[in-house]
């Protein structure tokens, strides 16, 4: 009886050990985690940092070109819409 109850009490300990060592390793992780994001954050910083933002007088002169792009392919493909459809009219009815 004795030697059933110290093999008990050894895997009781033994699954106290792997437990203990489980939540060791969930810490060291989790701290490495948070150093690894916090480290992100760091070097996000620097990288901003390091940006060249455009003056806004830049902006509005390229949001003004990319508006009249718009303007220009919205034209173009409202031209090339009427003119199938006049094509498709015209092959349906028959007429020249």
């Amino acid at each position: 009886m004795a030697k059933e109850k110290d093999k008990k009490e050894l895997a009781v300990s033994e699954k106290a050990d792997k437990a203990s060592k489980k939540d060791a390793k969930k810490k060291d992780s989790s701290t490495k985690k948070q150093g690894k994001i916090s480290r992100w954050f760091k070097d996000l910083k620097q990288e901003m940092k390091k940006v060249v933002w455009p003056s806004r007088k830049v902006v509005i002169a390229n949001s003004i070109v990319v508006f009249a792009a718009m303007l220009g392919f919205a034209a173009y493909t409202f031209l090339l819409d009427k003119g199938f459809l006049w094509l498709l009219e015209k092959a349906i009815s028959g007429r020249s």
